[in-house]
């Protein structure tokens, strides 16, 4: 049988979540876990949005003027 191989290597976060797998991890906490994940990367998400919205100097205003133009 041809086993791919692992190109480019694991990342951390990879190598992580990995170590996971050996442990029978019931359902509901399973599904935690990937609550958790998520709430985390949408909290990264935003906070990059909002460091974006500053540094372009967007205001509620602003963002209603872009949305109304045709």
């Amino acid at each position: 049988m041809n086993h791919p191989s692992v190109h480019p290597p694991l990342s951390n976060i990879q190598v992580e979540l990995l170590k996971l797998f050996p442990n029978d991890i019931p359902e509901n906490n399973l599904a935690e876990l990937r609550n958790i994940m998520a709430r985390y990367l949408m909290d990264k998400a935003r906070d990059k949005a909002d460091e974006i919205w500053e540094q372009k100097g967007y205001t509620d205003e602003k963002l209603q003027h872009i949305l109304n133009e045709k």
